[in-house]
């Protein structure tokens, strides 16, 4: 086996002229901290455009910042992304170290497959960690981030916000595509995992603030500037009296706790994003498939993960392709630019071939005009929830779908994904999709909900492995449709009787509680299931930050007034 090859990257500084020559410094003025960043990369070809595209983007001068990179083990071309980096950035920072070794094989000794973590990989960590706290002693930095190469910090100002806190030890929280995060909010005596009441309120951000955990990980602030960072380890035998696992984290916190040093996990703003760590069993292309889940996540929060220019070339997108249907529309109001860009965003991660249906806005709708074809609204109509009549956003959204039913009865379209722009589409959608379409080939169904608001979960039934008879539901944020689906939705002559859209399809399927309504349409033999569960989910809720409602945000619509109304579709 060779050497390492160590390459040593650093930048010599001349100083500018004026701080000889007149420059003039305030009282007062303090450089920023200096800060070492290590970075452990094994197997991350995947994440590092990623990964180091958002550690560029970090807004922090980089004449204060040191990077120390670590990489060995690797089954791919991990390598050769750190030094296309670092031949394009090094000169940016202060100094820069890469330490590689092409020539170690990709697995340990004791490993039969990488994502093993074997008494001599955890030694191989912890021996790593260490020479990254010695690095930053020797360079006499102020702190030291620890951060792996599956985190993005998609906040650019996660580390001025981190340094702002002057805390001993300090993560940012970060969001994965489930529970998963990196810290734990309880810890057994003998150092295993302890579930608590504290977790989930903290990790869902129900909970803001900064607070005390007995574990933090994967990407960690450390204050090299006090005392006990001087006794602070990674590695277990230099913990005296240690008798737990030969743990590099676990021995972390422990050891941080002995020496009076508190961690903490702060989550008052969205940081960034976490890959959930490979089981043992797992392959190491489900890794690729968990980033696909991870984007799509970010890209829902509005936060996608940030990418180079120079980078974007060298990465591969599916081709595109129908999923298995005929045609899939998605609905977007052409003056929400943004949501269409994230949408499209989402598409060519999954590769999905869309096509962009211009939706009709309901305050662009003449609700006055009474002259030529008219659309007249449910008599006696009133929100169950809101008891207000209908808006005009509820009216340009039913006509968007109606349009659509259109559009394929008009072309004979057998089967039709309709999608509308504030989605989001749940971990391996792919796969769940293709599944659920095996799976009705054996239904006869006219409409197949993937989103939706479930009001009687408990009681519906399931049909098939993954489908349910759906009862009264609300929203119609994606679904399947069949062309007599949707000629039977036409034929009904739901312009005569118009109520939203999602009242009128439980009306449809005989589900609806209000027998008022349901009489204005006879004919309710509309044949609709459910996935379940469900495949895609609004990407915001009532209440949170970034909820934007175009009904709600709509005038109200006087009852009982007909409306003309062109396609101009």
């Amino acid at each position: 086996m060779r050497h390492l090859l160590v390459l040593l990257l650093i930048k010599f500084y001349v100083f500018d002229l004026n701080n000889c020559t007149g420059g003039t410094v305030k009282n007062g003025d303090h450089k920023l901290p200096t800060v070492g960043i290590s970075v452990l990369v094994r197997n991350k070809a995947h994440t590092l455009p990623y990964f180091l595209t958002s550690l560029y983007n970090l807004e922090y001068p980089k004449d204060r910042l040191y990077l120390w990179f670590y990489s060995d083990f690797n089954e791919d071309n991990s390598i050769e992304i750190i030094e296309k980096w670092v031949e394009k950035h090094s000169l940016e920072y202060k100094r820069l170290y890469v330490i590689t070794n092409s020539s170690s094989g990709s697995l340990h000794n004791d490993e039969a497959k990488c994502v093993q973590w074997t008494p001599q990989h955890f030694t191989h960590v912890i021996n790593l960690r260490e020479k990254a706290l010695e690095f930053a002693r020797q360079m006499w930095a102020d702190y030291i981030f620890m951060i792996d190469a599956d985190v993005f910090l998609t906040n650019p100002l996660t580390l001025r916000n981190l340094l702002l806190k002057e805390m001993d030890i300090v993560a940012p929280m970060l969001i994965s595509d489930g529970l998963y995060s990196n810290f734990w909010c309880g810890m057994t005596e003998k150092f295993y995992y302890k579930r608590t009441d504290d977790y989930k309120p903290i990790q869902s951000r129900e909970k803001v603030g900064c607070f005390s955990v007995p574990m933090v990980h994967t990407a960690v602030l450390i204050n090299m500037k006090t005392l006990a960072s001087d006794l602070l380890t990674y590695d277990p035998k230099k913990i005296p009296g240690y008798n737990g696992p030969q743990d590099d984290i676990i021995a972390f916190a422990v050891n941080a706790k002995e020496n009076g040093m508190e961690l903490m996990i702060c989550n008052e703003e969205l940081y960034g994003f976490i890959l959930i760590p490979l089981e043992e069993n797992d392959e190491l292309k489900m890794d690729y498939e968990q980033l696909l889940n991870l984007k799509l996540l970010a890209i829902s929060r509005g936060r996608p993960l940030p990418l180079e220019s120079y980078m974007e070339a060298d990465m591969q997108y599916p081709k595109p392709w129908k999923f298995g249907c005929n045609e899939i529309y998605m609905i977007n109001l052409e003056r929400r630019t943004e949501r269409r860009k994230l949408m499209e965003m989402s598409f060519k991660e999954l590769g999905m071939d869309v096509t962009h249906f211009s939706a009709v806005d309901g305050k662009r709708l003449d609700m006055k005009n009474l002259k030529e074809r008219s659309i007249t609204l449910m008599p006696n109509y009133e929100d169950p929830y809101h008891k207000r009549p209908m808006k005009a956003g509820e009216v340009g959204c039913f006509l968007s779908h109606y349009y659509i039913w259109e559009t394929i009865v008009e072309e004979q379209i057998p089967i039709t994904l309709i999608l509308e722009d504030d989605i989001q589409f749940v971990p391996y959608f792919r796969n769940r999709f293709l599944q659920l379409l095996r799976e009705i080939e054996e239904l006869d169904w006219d409409l197949v909900y993937i989103g939706r608001k479930i009001l009687m979960d408990d009681k519906e039934e399931f049909v098939t492995a993954h489908t349910t008879k759906p009862l009264y539901s609300y929203w119609t944020l994606g679904y399947l449709i069949s062309e007599r689906g949707a000629r039977k939705l036409l034929d009904t002559k739901p312009l005569d009787n118009m109520l939203p859209v999602d009242e009128f399809l439980p009306i449809m399927f005989d589900q609806h509680p209000n027998d008022e309504w349901k009489a204005h349409f006879p004919v309710r033999n509309l044949q609709a299931y459910s996935a379940a569960p469900l495949l895609v989910n609004p990407t915001h809720y009532t209440g949170q930050d970034g909820y934007i409602s175009d009904t709600e945000d709509s005038a109200i619509v006087e009852v009982n007034v007909p409306c003309h109304v062109t396609n101009e579709l």
